[in-house]
């Protein structure tokens, strides 16, 4: 695994192919990286399907309401669904929709981004300053790379387990 800096803004993904972990940027994006660790903390994003997962674009992730493969899992509203929180406003910045990018889901509107998320396979910066980067992968792009593809997929995988870097012993 990569030299975590910061582990209070570090999370792990645990996937099936071994763990990510994201740099959180809690100076570009405040309240995004809140709430992940504050859905992280709470065991909200463990389980948690990739519902929507394009190749050679991006694998999203995170509706805790629909999406949990173990509790009330709803393939057919799989992405519709966000958190008990309110909505998150936009956070915009300057920094591009690289590869390994963590950018936050929402619907049209700028301000709904919840719980949803996804990590970009490829440079994407058709997305720049349209949807809020708030982490980076900086090890595990591999087991990223290895996520089944679908709208949904067939038989998608999930994120097993999501950790404040901070809270692993």
């Amino acid at each position: 695994m990569a030299e975590i800096k910061d582990p209070e803004n570090t999370v792990i993904v645990e996937l099936k192919d071994g763990p990510v972990v994201i740099e959180l940027l809690p100076d570009v994006a405040p309240k995004h990286v809140e709430r992940m660790k504050e859905l992280a903390r709470a065991g909200k994003y463990d389980n948690v399907a990739f519902h929507r997962v394009i190749e050679g674009f991006m694998a999203q992730t995170g509706d805790v309401e629909h999406a949990n493969m173990e509790n009330n899992y709803n393939p057919g509203r799989a992405g519709t669904g966000g958190s008990d929180l309110p909505d998150l406003p936009a956070e915009f910045s300057r920094l591009p929709h690289d590869r390994g990018t963590l950018g936050a889901a929402r619907s049209m509107n700028p301000n709904s981004a919840n719980s949803q998320f996804f990590i970009n396979f490829k440079d994407n910066h058709f997305l720049n300053g349209q949807y809020t980067v708030y982490g980076r992968v900086i090890s595990g792009m591999e087991a990223v790379d290895k996520i089944a593809r679908g709208e949904p997929p067939a038989n998608p995988d999930r994120m097993i387990s999501v950790k404040v870097a901070a809270d692993v012993a």
